[in-house]
């Protein structure tokens, strides 16, 4: 007898409806075959479906069992079919009507006991349920939190494969699983550190600032322990506050990864991610060989943080340049081509010098001026052009760390940031752009109005210190920022002036 089971596979963070098609004859001699571009934890599933039929009771059939997942031309991976394996078995078997099945999709890797165990992309699974017109999907309970979070689909989270058995011939009754999104956004964008924790470094919190308001990507240069990391895993604290849709796509890339932690239905708090300098090219932008989001793309919609960028391999940094420009990541391969996004905020930190101590009064720095420019060099200026702001963070005075009083708290500075962001919201809604530092020649030529005292400075800041026409724009969006949070039309000379203490490596403070 012939049995169809509609069931989900991933391509990217989308997913896709397969087909379980099981065809179990007597004729022949006993054997399990699965077809369709199976990898090998999809072959070893007759494995543990059998077991699992064995060890609840059912007796697995010892007859010519076959198994299609259509589409046979995508290679099928993971184990999120053994269950709509069984489920076809015992539909082919005579046990479930056929109909019972129909409409619904079935999702789930199975224990040698029969247990249900949670899948990765059970968010876009459900998804693309909803889209298609499905009854509901049945999944492990452990993913119906998550799964639940989209609405106009039914989630039913069953724990074994007798539960199962029982919900589609209509033995026990299953509620579907229900989120309430308010609630859940509101539970889950609780951040644990605070902008308050940070003593001193007024200067670089109000750089950050500046940062968060524009859209700008940051680059910390300062000796060990100045507090860099600290400050950089504050950031998010202060970005706006995410939008239900920028939730949900942020959490699509941590659901296919795996990466939700364990009864977290819906990310809400903006990304922190922090890869280690020896990462690879494919680790930090994506790739495989079926290609998977890389760090990049988890940071979307927040902060990926590169601590000691130089040591980073320039190969490496090098395909940052695509997400930064475009906010996208592009992976091919001769099959196909997978487009991840990555809309994030660039933080970077460095030493000054191989040492760490160049420029520190309180340290000699043992560096000779050949190893800190080649050290210097290590970052290319491609990728500096995308860095709008180069600060300087030295180490804090022993007052200031043992001081009573503590900075602003992180809501008093998104408030300001909120506010700043709403105007350039309302300024670019023709251009589709969002943010100052996504501008390009045409709107800093409309939008950067200087008056004459502004551009007189301008004029003698480029003329003394070298600057070169990168930095000339890069000055010209940071100055549109910092008069943007002062709610100032026009761009006025101590807006230029404080754009210009930005610009550490330009000016050669280093």
């Amino acid at each position: 007898m012939l049995s169809k089971i509609l069931s989900s596979a991933v391509i990217g963070i989308d997913a896709y409806i397969v087909e379980v098609e099981v065809d179990i004859t007597s004729r022949g001699l006993p054997h399990f075959s699965t077809v369709g571009l199976p990898d090998a934890a999809v072959k070893e599933s007759k494995d543990r479906v059998r077991a699992a039929l064995k060890n609840t009771g059912f007796n697995f059939p010892l007859k010519q069992i076959t198994v299609n997942l259509a589409p046979a031309d995508i290679k099928k991976e993971g184990s999120s079919f053994d269950l709509p394996i069984a489920m076809g078995i015992i539909v082919a078997e005579g046990l479930i009507e056929p109909q019972a099945v129909d409409g619904y999709m079935i999702v789930g890797e199975l224990s040698l006991d029969g247990r249900i165990k949670p899948v990765k992309g059970s968010l876009s699974m459900s998804i693309t349920a909803r889209d298609k017109g499905l009854k509901g999907i049945v999944l492990s309970s452990e993913n119906s939190a998550e799964a639940a979070v989209v609405n106009g689909i039914n989630i039913y989270g069953i724990r074994s494969l007798p539960d199962a058995i029982e919900f589609f011939k209509g033995i026990k009754g299953v509620v579907p699983t229900v989120i309430d999104i308010d609630s859940a956004m509101q539970e889950y964008s609780v951040y644990l550190d605070d902008f308050s924790d940070v003593k001193g470094q007024e200067h670089v919190k109000r750089a950050i600032e500046v940062s968060a308001a524009g859209g700008h990507n940051i680059l910390m240069i300062g000796p060990p322990g100045s507090g860099k990391t600290m400050l950089a895993k504050r950031i998010p604290t202060i970005l706006p506050k995410m939008s239900f849709e920028e939730a949900l796509q942020t959490t699509r890339i941590h659901s296919v990864m795996g990466l939700l932690k364990d009864g977290n239905s819906l990310l809400a708090t903006r990304p922190f991610r922090s890869p280690h300098h020896t990462i690879s090219d494919a680790g930090l932008i994506g790739g495989g060989v079926i290609p998977k989001p890389g760090e990049v793309s988890l940071s979307h919609n927040g902060v990926l943080f590169l601590d000691e960028l130089p040591e980073f391999k320039r190969n490496v940094l090098e395909v940052l340049r695509q997400p930064l420009e475009e906010g996208l990541v592009t992976i091919s391969r001769a099959s196909s081509s997978i487009t991840y996004p990555s809309s994030i905020m660039l933080v970077a930190a460095m030493n000054p010098c191989p040492c760490g101590y160049s420029g520190d009064g309180r340290h000699q720095c043992t560096c000779t001026p050949s190893q800190i420019h080649k050290y210097r060099h290590r970052v290319s200026g491609p990728l500096l052009d995308r860095i709008d702001i180069h600060v300087e963070v030295p180490a804090v005075p022993y007052k200031e760390l043992s001081a009573e009083t503590s900075g602003e708290r992180s809501e008093v500075i998104r408030q300001r940031v909120i506010r700043c962001r709403q105007i350039q919201v309302e300024r670019f809604k023709k251009d589709r752009i969002y943010c100052n530092a996504q501008m390009y020649s045409r709107h800093i030529k409309k939008y950067c109005h200087l008056k004459p005292d502004a551009q007189a400075l301008l004029e003698m800041a480029m003329q003394k210190l070298g600057l070169s026409a990168r930095a000339y724009t890069r000055i010209l969006k940071l100055s549109r920022t910092i008069a943007d949070m002062e709610a100032s039309d026009e761009i006025q000379s101590h807006h230029i002036s404080e754009a210009i203490q930005y610009r550490t490596l330009d000016r050669g403070v280093f």
